[in-house]
């Protein structure tokens, strides 16, 4: 909405004092042209914006001018800021509203405590890319349209249709009764009912959506962390095969990326990790441990160990001789 662009470009001039065009365009998301329109579009409003000339100018607000975002004290407005970014903001296509709201929240603290806040931001870190072992989580990645169409079915209540490529099946189009989002693991699902039986789709595997304008079929309040705890328990339990596996660290990505579920894990002795994780099948966790080749063993089940043992043994018998002319 261009009423909280100009909001948010306010904003920015205030913490920043001076800023040119192509770095207001940058942080707003539009082109340069746009924000010209919008520096233009304040000034007739009366918002005290002067452009400044020369190798370091740029466009900043008279000093002592001060727009009113009341309602947080500094300890409510540090607690938010504070948070740091959260995966949900992603899997939800959140992001720009979430940097629109942060810069609210700066403007909204006294002027001696801005400059706190600010300092906290920078020292205080939250659930970075990277851990320790420098392992890389790869987050889904949803169109932003795709997205914006499936917040507002959940927010509004209303029916959902949605193109949807299931693991193995080619996509179709489906009606569903939204419940909630949920981000786990850099991951979001939407939760909904399809002809009242329950539906966990991967927000990823979505590659269309259209919100519909019939009312979905839900009850007024749910508990959506709750029901998440039961499907999650459900789907985990039903004809699943569940693998202790040991992994080189550089090659769990790949492993995850072959698993249901990951249930738990923790380093091992030697370095490597030790992951309990949940596989469709027998067929399914022999096939993705084999990928892996040494870089990764099965504990248990034992039965998948001798599965693997027997691959294993077949593959060095048939390379055990020359190949006949």
């Amino acid at each position: 909405m261009r009423a909280d662009r100009l909001v948010s470009l306010v904003l920015l001039l205030r913490r920043h004092g001076r800023l040119t065009a192509d770095t207001l365009a940058r942080e707003l998301g539009v082109s340069t042209r746009t924000v010209l329109r919008d520096i233009d579009a304040l000034s007739t409003a009366g918002v005290p914006v002067y452009a400044e000339r020369g190798r370091h100018g740029g466009f900043a607000l008279l000093p002592g001018f001060r727009t009113e975002l009341t309602g947080l004290n500094h300890d409510e407005a540090l607690a938010l800021l504070t948070a740091g970014p959260g995966r949900g903001e992603q899997a939800f296509g959140l992001a720009s509203a979430r940097a629109s709201a942060m810069r609210k929240i700066l403007d909204a603290l006294p002027d001696g405590h801005r400059a706190t806040a600010s300092d906290a931001v920078q020292r205080f870190l939250v659930e970075p890319e990277a851990d320790l072992l420098s392992r890389r989580r790869n987050g889904d990645e949803v169109p932003g349209t795709t997205m914006t169409e499936v917040r507002r079915a959940v927010l509004a209540g209303h029916r959902l249709r949605i193109h949807y490529a299931a693991t193995g099946r080619a996509p179709d189009w489906r009606t569903v009764d939204p419940i909630g989002l949920v981000t786990v693991r850099d991951r979001g699902y939407l939760l909904a009912t399809r002809a009242g039986a329950d539906r966990t789709y991967r927000l990823s595997r979505v590659l269309a959506a259209e919100e519909l304008a019939e009312p979905a079929e839900r009850p007024d309040r749910v508990d959506l962390d709750r029901i998440w705890r039961e499907r999650s328990a459900r789907f985990l339990g039903d004809d699943h095969l569940t693998v202790l596996v040991r992994v080189d660290p550089a090659r769990r990505e790949d492993l995850l990326d072959t698993a249901v579920a990951v249930r738990a894990e923790e380093p091992d002795a030697d370095g490597r990790l030790r992951l309990e994780l949940t596989y469709q099948d027998a067929r399914h966790a022999a096939w993705a441990l084999w990928q892996l080749g040494t870089d990764a063993e099965a504990l248990a089940p034992e039965s998948l160990r001798t599965v693997l043992y027997d691959r294993a043994a077949a593959l060095a018998d048939r390379y055990a001789t020359p190949p006949e002319a």
